[in-house]
């Protein structure tokens, strides 16, 4: 009998799409435009941006931080354990599994842009929710899922290119 175990399918190229599609989140592409409206000026808006960018990367490197100093696996769950007790972390798990990475509202944010994008409905009126799109996709195959994440993730960064570049020229230009 041959051992039934999983396949490695994750790439070099893949395991980056990953990271990036984590952690380069779709709000992104939302934000600007209220932080531009209320900074009153591109170059103000990038320095804000900058600053939250500074404040991310302290907070990063705190949870790195946590990281070593912490060595059970868990991330989150377990320094909430760690350090506060059961209870708290016992109601963040709750609220992470069932409002903050919740599929639904991935989705729904996907289906914002791609209707805002497409002028299909402006209101986002006739957004329909569909949770099952990115658990069908990942079960039905890894590698499609994989390569779909990796369109996804060139598409996040040329995104970004597109409202950097322009932003870095006129903060330039005064």
């Amino acid at each position: 009998e041959e051992a039934v175990f999983l396949r490695k399918k994750i790439t070099l190229l893949r395991a980056f799409s990953l990271l990036i599609g984590s952690m380069v989140g779709s709000g992104i592409f939302i934000s600007p435009k209220g932080v531009l409206k209320n900074s009153g000026s591109v170059g103000f808006s990038l320095v804000v941006w900058f600053a939250c960018g500074l404040l991310s990367m302290f907070g990063a490197l705190c949870y790195a931080e946590l990281g070593t100093r912490i060595t059970k696996s868990g991330g989150h769950y377990i320094y909430i354990l760690e350090t506060l007790g059961p209870l708290p972390s016992f109601l963040f798990l709750w609220a992470e599994f069932f409002a903050i990475r919740s599929s639904v509202f991935i989705v729904k944010l996907f289906q914002i842009l791609l209707w805002r994008t497409f002028w299909i409905s402006p209101d986002c009126s006739s957004v329909v929710s569909s949770p099952d799109m990115v658990l069908t996709l990942n079960s039905w195959s890894v590698t499609w899922s994989a390569r779909l994440q990796t369109a996804l993730s060139i598409v996040k960064l040329l995104a970004l290119a597109l409202i950097i570049v322009p932003g870095m020229m006129l903060l330039a230009q005064g």
